[in-house]
């Protein structure tokens, strides 16, 4: 059981503005931790979910406290409050993170009536590198979305995000032709796992397992 375990997830896509009404986005759902937060509810854990643009929020969360962003610089302001109390034995990172934004932000909004429009992107940090620095040291569990690769070439690339980041729990996924992921905790491979259901149900048990495990029950 996850009683008294307080437990952040963030979900859905991330916006980078590049002018004052236009963004570049992702395609993320936000499905899946959604689907975790309801789960890890369940089972008892005072759950915070930062929850990107994805719509309303359906019913079915009473006990999840949901905090929303848009942005690219909310999520990450958010992420360091929350891992900042050190008060979270878990952090799953499930958000569609944006990896490049403008270099330049135009400040108005841009003519719709430009024959071309160029664009510098740059990176943004990767906050998913830094899960494991906040107080408590709470157990980091990242996602690797890879929608061409399957197999050992799928895992493989998770391995080498949970190497890069120092996460405890990677799930590598995948949706080329239809959905597959593994569970990877580095002593342990587990899948593949074709739908977000079975594979959430089997991430809320590896949490607990390792959270079990280090609090030596």
């Amino acid at each position: 059981m996850a009683t008294d375990k307080n437990i952040l997830i963030t979900a859905g896509p991330t916006w980078v503005p590049i002018d004052k009404v236009r963004v570049i986005g992702n395609l993320a759902s936000g499905e899946t931790g959604l689907m975790l937060a309801g789960k890890l509810s369940a089972a008892g854990a005072r759950v915070t979910l930062l929850l990107g643009p994805t719509g309303p929020v359906p019913s079915g969360y009473p006990g999840v406290r949901i905090i929303r962003f848009r942005y690219f610089s909310e999520i990450e302001k958010l992420l360091h409050k929350e891992l900042s109390k050190g008060v979270y034995s878990a952090v799953i990172h499930s958000a569609a993170v944006s990896d490049y934004k403008p270099k330049k932000k135009v400040q108005g909004k841009t003519s719709s009536g430009l024959k071309s429009w160029k664009i510098e992107l740059l990176p943004t940090k990767k906050l998913i590198n830094g899960l494991k620095r906040y107080p408590g040291n709470p157990l980091a569990v990242g996602f690797k979305f890879e929608p061409d690769l399957t197999g050992k070439k799928l895992v493989r690339e998770g391995e080498i995000l949970m190497k890069k980041a120092g996460l405890d729990i990677v799930v590598a996924n995948s949706n080329k032709k239809k959905y597959k992921a593994y569970i990877l905790d580095g002593a342990r491979k587990e899948g593949p796992f074709l739908d977000k259901d079975s594979m959430a149900g089997s991430l809320v048990r590896a949490v607990m397992r390792m959270l079990a495990s280090r609090n030596g029950n």
